[in-house]
């Protein structure tokens, strides 16, 4: 087992990362506040693991409430965050229970976001068990629900107790699942890690045929950058939003066809190859370094096309994003590969070109 922490003062928190975590409750038992949590899971991640972490929290004495919802980013909403309450209350949960996320990012971001509010904060440990949520959404306490005008729109800054990332749990995980992970995997490389770039470009197959020694290599690495990067700048203000590479595009793209038809890293990974075409227009990135970043993708079974919604829409769909202040939108592109900055200083012409050329043609 490796271990990383997230240093936020007195907020700090370990990151476990290893195989067969699941079975050592030990690893969770120093973490609670009371012997009694909630377990939030969905439909899909319950038969697989919940019965095993019930059944090791309830060797040591600790009273589990299990809440099971429906699987899917369809499912990130208000109707489902109040389910949680819902269990929450019904089962006279208090300050010092503590809830429990086990499954990918839209279970890690409700149970968060649950935490946030239910009672004005309560205690919560992710288990992330997604490769996209282990190397990300798990680690750095954004969480939220999506809302029909835009995704992630309505949430909180709220740190974990602990992060404990079991890789045996990819063993379940359907290829195109793992795949969409792996978009946030080669973020890292692209941002601020050109070695970590180098070596993914080496090492993919190994990555696609779940080699336990390269993942483990893989998602560390990417925790590593996570972690640095929320320690200095928790609340998003600065060169925290330099992890969006390709989320502006890509958070369009989920909006813009129905949450839950592409997957996140499947919308990111488009989304990049939006914001590199839009790099190389600016006279950044050359035709070569474009084609790396392509070629990578596909290695990973992912997407490089954007889906065509038309300029407009996507204008007005990116107008929504977080990162828009004064009124213009601002983009995470790439300087060279390694190097992300952030810019709202992109001419009209310029992204409309990319938002017309970079679509897939049906």
């Amino acid at each position: 087992m490796q271990t990383l922490t997230v240093n936020l003062n007195e907020r700090s928190y370990p990151i476990l990362i290893g195989e067969n975590l699941l079975h050592q409750p030990g690893l969770i038992l120093p973490h609670l506040a009371q012997k009694q949590v909630a377990i939030i899971t969905n439909t899909t991640v319950a038969p697989l693991y919940l019965d095993t972490l019930i059944a090791g929290l309830a060797l040591n004495d600790v009273k589990v409430i299990p809440i099971i919802l429906p699987d899917g980013e369809a499912y990130k909403n208000s109707e489902t965050l109040n389910l949680i309450f819902d269990a929450l209350l019904s089962n006279r949960c208090e300050r010092k229970t503590t809830l429990i996320a086990l499954g990918g990012g839209v279970i890690g971001d409700l149970t968060g976001f649950a935490a946030a509010t239910y009672l004005r904060g309560v205690p919560f440990i992710q288990i992330p068990t997604t490769l996209l949520a282990q190397v990300d959404s798990s680690v750095g306490g954004k969480t939220g629900i999506n809302h029909p005008l835009g995704k992630n729109m309505i949430g909180a800054f709220y740190q974990p107790k602990l992060v404990l990332a079991d890789i045996s749990t990819l063993s379940t995980l359907p290829d195109r699942e793992l795949s969409a992970g792996l978009a946030e995997v080669i973020k890292y490389g692209l941002i601020r890690d050109l070695p970590f770039f180098e070596w993914l470009e080496q090492n993919m197959e190994k990555l696609m045929a779940r080699d336990t020694v390269a993942l483990s290599y893989a998602i560390k690495r990417s925790c590593e950058s996570k972690a640095e990067v929320v320690a200095a700048d928790e609340h998003e203000s600065g060169q925290r939003a330099l992890l969006n590479l390709g989320h502006t595009f890509g958070h369009a793209i989920e909006s813009g066809m129905g949450y839950g038809n592409w997957l996140h890293g499947e919308a990111v990974a488009a989304g990049t190859m939006m914001a590199a075409d839009v790099s190389r227009r600016m006279g950044w990135l050359d035709d070569k370094a474009v084609t790396r970043i392509r070629s990578l993708f596909v290695k990973a079974g992912l997407p490089v096309d954007a889906p065509d919604l038309g300029a407009n829409k996507y204008l007005d769909l990116m107008g929504l994003d977080k990162k828009v202040e004064g009124g213009r939108i601002r983009f995470i592109l790439l300087k060279r590969l390694g190097e992300a900055l952030i810019t709202a200083d992109i001419p009209e012409q310029t992204l409309r070109a990319t938002l017309s050329e970079t679509v897939a043609r049906v």
